[in-house]
C-alpha cells in the first residue's frame, strides 16, 4: 500500500500562539502567505485567531484555494474536575474543525510552567493517580468528540509539559485506546526532550495518526538541558529550526512514515513566537521547498 503525506502549514509557523496579540501576523496576511509559500493545507491555529463563524472561515479559506486538517487544543485532564472545563474547549474547536471539513483535533498537554515566564505552575511529575484520570480523560474525551463531531484526536507530546519524553509517550501510547486516541508526532518536541522519532515510529507504527514537521537546533538544546530552562525562553532562542539545520534528519523520517502505508497529514510547525511580520514568509517558502527535495515520493503539498 503507498502513502500519501500531506504537507500543510500552521499559524505557529507564523509564530500565533494566541488567540488575539499585537505582536503577531494579522489572519488574513498568514493565509496570505500560506498560500504564497506554496501550502494548500493549515490547521486553526488557538481558537479564535481565524474566523470562528464557519461561513466567514469557508468563504476565507475557499477564496484562497486553503483546506483545514485540524484544529488544536489543550488538555489538564490529569487535574480534579477538568472534564468540563476541557470538553467545552473541545466542543469548540471540534465543531468549527468539522463545519469546514477537517477531519483532526491535535490534543496538547498543558505546560506544567508558563511558557512566558517560566512560573512553575505545578509539579512536573504526575502521580500514578494523575496518569490514570489523564489516560483514561482522553479516552473518553477522543471517543466523545469522534461520536458528536466525527473528528479524530490527535495526542501531542509537548516540551515542559507531563507526556514530553520518549518513556512518557509509551507511558501514555500503552494506556490510551487506539480506536479513539493516537499520537501526532511532533519530530521537534521529540527531539527537543531527548526522544528518538524513529524508535516512536517503528515501535508503534499503528499510532501514527498525524505529523507535526519541525527540527531543533543542537546547540540551543544542551543550553535549555544545561540551564532548565522554560520552552518560551528556548524559542526565544532558536530552538526550532528550519530544515534541514536541525535535528532530527528530515530525510530518512520521511521515508519511514511512507513505509507505514497510510495516508497522513504533515504539517510544518515552527515555533517563532514571537517574530517579526517578514520573518516567516521566507522560512516557510524554503521549508516547503526543502521538504519537497528530500526525495521521498509520498511527499504532497496538495
Amino acid at each position: 500500500m503507498t502513502s500519501t503525506i500531506r504537507v500543510g502549514s500552521a499559524p505557529d509557523s507564523w509564530g500565533v500562539w494566541f488567540p488575539d496579540d499585537p505582536h503577531q501576523t494579522p489572519y488574513t496576511r498568514f493565509l496570505d502567505e500560506v498560500v504564497s509559500a506554496g501550502y494548500q493545507w493549515i490547521e486553526l491555529g488557538p481558537f479564535g485567531y481565524l474566523p470562528t463563524d464557519p461561513a466567514q472561515l469557508l468563504d476565507e479559506l475557499g477564496s484562497r484555494g486553503l483546506k483545514l486538517s485540524a484544529g488544536t487544543v489543550f488538555e489538564h485532564l490529569h487535574r480534579d474536575d477538568a472534564w468540563d472545563a476541557v470538553w467545552s474547549q473541545i466542543e469548540d474547536v471540534a465543531q468549527l474543525t468539522a463545519a469546514v471539513g477537517g477531519d483532526h483535533v491535535v490534543v496538547i498537554p498543558e505546560m506544567w510552567r508558563d511558557p512566558a515566564t517560566g512560573a512553575v505552575l505545578e509539579d512536573r511529575v504526575l502521580s500514578d493517580d494523575q496518569w490514570r484520570r489523564k489516560t483514561d480523560g482522553m479516552n473518553q474525551l477522543g471517543r466523545a468528540m469522534f461520536e458528536k463531531y466525527g473528528v479524530r484526536a490527535q495526542y501531542h507530546p509537548h516540551a515542559d509539559s507531563h507526556v514530553d519524553t520518549e518513556e512518557h509517550i509509551y507511558r501514555f501510547l500503552e494506556n490510551t485506546d487506539p480506536e479513539f486516541v493516537n499520537l501526532c508526532l511532533d519530530t521537534g518536541h521529540v527531539s527537543y526532550c531527548g526522544g528518538d522519532n524513529l524508535a516512536i515510529i517503528t515501535g508503534h507504527p499503528e499510532r501514527i495518526g498525524y505529523l507535526h514537521l519541525k527540527q531543533v537546533d543542537e546547540d540551543v538544546r544542551a543550553k535549555v538541558a544545561a540551564d532548565d530552562l522554560p520552552f518560551g525562553e528556548a524559542v526565544r532562542l532558536g530552538a526550532m529550526t528550519e530544515p534541514p539545520r536541525g535535528i532530527p534528519d528530515m530525510p530518512p523520517l520521511l521515508e519511514a512514515v511512507a513505509d507505514l502505508g497510510i495516508d497522513i497529514f504533515a504539517i510544518v510547525e515552527q515555533d517563532m513566537y514571537p517574530c517579526a511580520v517578514d520573518t516567516p514568509l521566507p522560512i516557510a517558502t524554503r521549508t516547503r521547498k526543502y521538504l519537497g527535495s528530500c526525495g521521498i515520493p509520498a511527499v504532497g503539498f496538495s
